[in-house]
């Protein structure tokens, strides 16, 4: 009789799908207990870094009235957020862009989209995803919630004017945390 050994290690969990940030972003967002715990500044956007799913890196963000992200994207990262509170507005674009290679791009007449997302409403999103949010309201606070993998390993931040895009600035994990 032969005794049989596994050599198989122990199953890894799997990288969280965009549709799981989303979850976990909407889920995150309806607690009360998490979204209170955030402190709010009446200039500036506040944040608290969360656990997020599977590895994921997650965000619990404060947006006083008039604030925004201007254009930017994730790199690799794929992600999703929701709102808490307030309303967000995200403008995105509809094409994928090339990671890198070049500083200014001109944009077909044809790719801008338009969100508008209320409480505990949310969006997810791939790869790539070039957006920004803002908080259109002139009174009230909004508050978010923000899940990506894999961890942001940096955002890429543009200007837009009409249809030129253009790389400002890449920013590093140590830039924001």
């Amino acid at each position: 009789m032969s005794a049989s050994v596994s050599t198989h290690a122990p199953a890894r969990p799997s990288a969280p799908t965009a549709a799981e940030l989303l979850d976990f972003a909407l889920r995150t967002a309806a607690d009360p207990a998490i979204v209170d715990s955030l402190p709010l500044d009446p200039e500036g956007r506040t944040w608290i870094r969360l656990d997020g799913p599977g590895g994921s890196e997650a965000w619990l963000i404060g947006w006083p009235p008039g604030t925004g992200t201007g254009w930017h994207d994730h790199a690799e990262s794929r992600g999703a957020f929701a709102t808490a509170r307030g309303r967000l507005t995200e403008h995105s674009l509809t094409v994928r862009l090339p990671s890198e290679g070049w500083r200014n791009l001109e944009l077909a007449g044809d790719v801008d989209r338009t969100r508008s997302l209320g409480a505990v409403t949310g969006r997810a999103f791939g790869e790539h995803h070039v957006h920004e949010v803002l908080n259109a309201s002139e009174t009230e606070h909004a508050i978010s919630v923000h899940a990506y993998y894999p961890p942001l390993p940096l955002i890429r931040r543009y200007s837009r004017s009409g249809p030129v895009l253009t790389l400002e600035h890449v920013e590093r994990p140590a830039d924001w945390q």
